[in-house]
């Protein structure tokens, strides 16, 4: 290919790009399990902890809509989060029908414990590659968050999609 040509964004190259990132992530949450006291969280379940980590107080609905999940499979997962002590559901004082949303002490120890040790993970990896192939990840990383927007803009149309395929420790 010359330094003109673009490659064919639905060719081979998505292809190997779409199995790289299912690989890469499968390899990292089964060396992250390995030791781990816990019983481990799905990845649905690790989604919406981390959400509500990031927006206390959140809505049972708005925690479906932001997930592009079903109102009764985002009650499912509270329910089963409040069960493990993970998460703290409140009567909304403005809506008596709605729930509000917590991360418990738990729950918010567990996220960073499972963050700290994939950070430490793949940079343990990236460190041994040469400074090229460093610089070839960083340079990536923008690149990368747009295709995650695009991702996540697109998927914005079909909000009854089920998120979180796999299971993640945390």
């Amino acid at each position: 290919m010359s330094e003109h040509e673009q490659p064919d964004p639905g060719g081979p190259d998505a292809e190997e790009f779409s199995a790289l990132l299912v690989g890469i992530q499968r390899l990292i949450r089964r060396q992250l399990r390995a030791g781990l006291e816990q019983p481990r969280l799905r990845g649905a379940q690790v989604e919406l902890l981390r959400l509500v980590a990031d927006s206390p107080g959140l809505r049972v609905s708005d925690a479906a809509a932001e997930l592009f999940l079903a109102g009764n499979s985002v009650s499912t997962l509270v329910n089963q989060l409040v069960g493990q002590g993970l998460l703290r559901r409140e009567t909304d004082p403005a809506d008596r029908r709605a729930a509000l949303l917590y991360v418990t002490e738990e729950a918010v120890e567990r996220l960073a414990a499972w963050r700290a040790r994939r950070t430490a993970l793949v940079g343990e990896v990236a460190a041994e590659l040469p400074p090229a192939q460093r610089a070839a990840l960083v340079a990536a990383l923008p690149a990368l968050r747009a295709v995650a927007a695009g991702l996540r803009a697109r998927a914005g149309g079909d909000a009854s999609a089920e998120a979180g395929e796999g299971s993640v420790a945390s």
